[in-house]
């Protein structure tokens, strides 16, 4: 396949801070960005549009849906996905770049890096967080439950593995952590129950345990330290939130 047109994809709202690291390292593998902002009230469309992004608007309606809005912006099928507080690493890029020239498969995955509170998490739940970000946008579209998204393929598409990572610099410190954890709890709940979904305090409970178990000890996370026991402990904690709420949505529905 001769070189391919390569379009940088991100969703915003209120990322002046994070945006510009971001849109920098995809300026250096797309050949267009496009940024699809949720009405930010800050610098965020501004600081995109000097860095050379193609900037839209619409109102935010879920992160499955926005995603998949935005890419209908692009002028090529061809799609590179990153959220505004991600950007590429040099070896990620080369290995981009190298795709660029002769584009074999349907899609392509990279592991996600993620950084807490000034440290790289290495361990647990968080690495290497295979991600598929990279596609033809024509064989597949962004599913999953919100908040948690993922781009779905087509049945037997062909997916390769690319080396480097993304690198996420997802929260500050324990308070971030915290907050973030109830606000996708919420989320998460109120899709599980407009699915009809319904768990029994007993299934709940050994959910919550196993989940802790599994990314603090199978997975490793004790090794990163006291950051790894935190994400680890949260990450269970999110399990008990989110189905302890949607179990409370169906007592609101009884009464």
């Amino acid at each position: 396949m001769n070189k391919i047109s390569l379009t940088g994809v991100v969703i915003t709202y209120n990322e002046e801070l994070k945006i510009a690291r971001c849109l920098n390292s995809l300026k250096k593998v797309c050949d267009e960005i496009v940024v699809l902002d949720s009405f930010s009230n800050d610098k965020t469309c501004e600081i995109a549009e000097n860095c050379g992004a193609k900037v839209f608007q619409h109102n935010f309606d879920g992160h499955i849906q926005q995603k998949n809005r935005a890419i209908s912006y692009s002028s090529s099928k061809f799609i590179i996905s990153l959220d505004a507080d991600e950007e590429l690493s040099e070896e990620l890029i080369n290995s981009i770049s190298q795709v660029k020239n002769n584009f074999t498969n349907d899609g392509y995955t990279m592991n996600r890096l993620n950084n807490y509170g000034g440290k790289w998490i290495k361990h647990g739940a968080w690495y290497p967080d295979k991600k598929l970000r990279l596609w033809d946008s024509s064989k597949g579209k962004w599913g999953g439950k919100n908040p948690h998204d993922k781009f779905e393929m087509n049945y037997n598409c062909n997916i390769a593995h690319l080396n480097g990572n993304i690198l996420h610099y997802t929260m500050n410190g324990f308070d971030d952590l915290k907050n973030q954890t109830k606000k996708f709890a919420e989320i998460a709940a109120k899709s599980l129950f407009e699915d009809g979904k319904k768990f029994n305090y007993f299934q709940i409970v050994l959910k919550t345990i196993f989940r802790f178990f599994k990314e603090y000890i199978l997975l490793f996370g004790i090794l990163d330290g006291k950051a790894g026991f935190q994400i680890s402990i949260m990450n269970s904690y999110y399990v008990w939130l989110k189905y302890t709420k949607l179990n409370s949505y169906y007592k609101t529905k009884s009464t």
